[in-house]
C-alpha cells in the first residue's frame, strides 16, 4: 500500500498519494464524487513505471481538511485548491487526468491555468453543462435555473447510509453503480473504497449541500453551498474552455455500460421519473432525461470546430471503467501520451 501524505497550502491541508518520483513525466489524478484519491491506487503500480504520479483528495473528500465549498463558484473552489496544491508541491506543468467530478474540475483547471496543463484526460466526466437541470444536446437549462439539480436531488437514504457507514449498502453502490456487474474488485480494494466513501464530509456546506424548494417538478432548486450545487448548471458551465486560444489535447475515456454518466442516468431525475422511480414525472415534453453523453459529445464537437483535438475512447465497463478494464485504459493512455524518443 502506498503511504498517504499531507501538504499544507495557503488554502487547506491536503491529503494525497504519490509514486514514481524521479520520472520526468508528471501525471496529476483528480477523483470523482463519493470517492477519494485512494480510488486510483489500484492503477499506481503500472502508472508509476513511467510517471511521477500524484492523486490528492479534493475538498470535502477523503482526509483533506474539512472546509466549506462555495457552490456559486462552480468548480473554481476545487480548481483554486489544486493550483495551491501544485504550487506547494513544486509542479509547474503536467498531464492532468480527472474521473467523473474530477474530470469537470480538470476542465475548469485547464481553463484557469492553461500554461500548467500539457494534456487533458477525462474519464467519464459529467456533462460540461452541469449535472442535472438541463435538456437537449446543447445543455439548455430548465427554469428556474438550477431546477432539478444540486443538493435537493441527493438520495437522502444514501446520505443516511454514508452517515451510518453502512458497509452493505456502500458495497452494493460500488458493485451495481460504479462497476458493471458481475465485475468485482478484490475484497481488499472494496473494503478500502467503502472506508474512503465514509470519509466524505456531510452537510449543507459539503455533501450534498443546501437546496431550495419550488412549485415545479421535481420541486427542488440548487442552493449556494456544497458539492452537488457546485455541479448545478446554475453555477457550473465549462464553456470558457471552448474559448481558449491554445487548447490542450483531450482524451475522453468512458465505459460502455456507465449508469451514472449516461443518456439514461440512474442519478437523473428526468430518467428516474421516466422509468417510474420518482413519482409525479410530468412527461418527456416537460422534463426529459438529461442526455449527458450527447451533451458532452456536442461540447467536444464545438471544441474541435474551434481548433481543439478530442479523442473519444469507449472501453468495457461502468463508471469506473479504468479499474474494470485497466489494460484497455493503459493502451489509450500510452497512445495519447507517448514517451518522446531520446535524441
Amino acid at each position: 500500500m502506498y503511504q498517504q501524505r499531507f501538504l499544507e497550502t495557503d488554502r487547506l491541508r491536503t491529503s494525497y498519494y504519490r509514486a514514481g518520483e524521479g520520472h520526468s513525466r508528471r501525471l496529476l489524478l483528480l477523483h470523482g464524487n463519493l470517492s477519494s484519491a485512494a480510488f486510483y491506487l489500484p492503477l499506481f503500480a503500472r502508472l508509476s513505471r513511467s510517471w511521477d504520479v500524484c492523486a490528492p483528495d479534493l475538498r470535502c473528500f477523503g482526509d483533506t481538511e474539512d472546509a466549506p465549498l462555495d457552490a456559486t463558484r462552480g468548480y473554481r473552489d476545487w480548481s483554486d485548491d489544486i493550483f495551491a496544491f501544485c504550487r506547494a508541491l513544486g509542479w509547474e506543468r503536467f498531464t492532468l487526468c480527472g474521473w467523473s467530478l474530477g474530470g469537470n474540475v480538470a476542465m475548469q483547471f485547464a481553463t484557469d491555468h492553461r500554461d500548467m496543463v500539457e494534456r487533458l484526460i477525462l474519464i467519464a466526466p459529467g456533462s460540461p453543462y452541469g449535472f442535472g437541470g438541463t435538456y437537449g444536446a446543447e445543455g439548455t437549462p430548465y427554469h428556474p435555473l438550477g431546477l432539478g439539480s444540486g443538493g435537493g436531488v441527493a438520495n437522502p437514504t444514501l446520505v443516511n447510509f454514508v452517515t451510518q457507514h453502512s458497509r452493505t449498502v456502500l458495497r452494493e453502490l460500488l458493485q451495481h453503480y460504479y462497476f458493471k456487474p458481475p465485475f468485482r474488485l478484490s475484497w481488499r480494494w472494496e473494503n478500502l473504497f467503502i472506508q474512503e466513501i465514509g470519509k466524505m464530509k456531510l452537510g449543507e456546506t459539503s455533501y450534498p449541500g443546501s437546496f431550495t424548494v419550488c412549485p415545479r417538478w421535481p420541486f427542488v432548486v440548487a442552493g449556494q453551498r456544497g458539492v452537488l450545487n457546485a455541479m448545478s448548471p446554475q453555477y457550473a458551465n465549462l464553456s470558457a474552455l471552448l474559448e481558449l486560444e491554445d487548447k490542450p489535447e483531450i482524451l475522453w475515456v468512458r465505459g460502455d455500460s456507465d449508469d451514472i454518466v449516461s443518456d439514461q442516468s440512474m442519478m437523473d431525475f428526468g430518467y428516474l421519473g421516466q422509468i417510474g422511480l420518482v413519482q409525479g414525472w410530468p412527461g418527456e415534453l416537460v422534463y426529459p432525461p438529461q442526455p449527458m453523453i450527447a451533451q458532452t459529445r456536442h461540447f467536444f464537437d464545438l471544441y474541435r470546430q474551434r481548433g481543439g483535438s478530442v479523442r473519444e475512447a469507449i472501453i468495457p465497463g461502468g463508471h469506473m471503467c479504468a479499474l474494470e478494464s485497466p489494460e484497455a485504459f493503459f493502451r489509450e493512455l500510452d497512445a495519447f501520451t507517448p514517451i518522446a524518443p531520446v535524441e
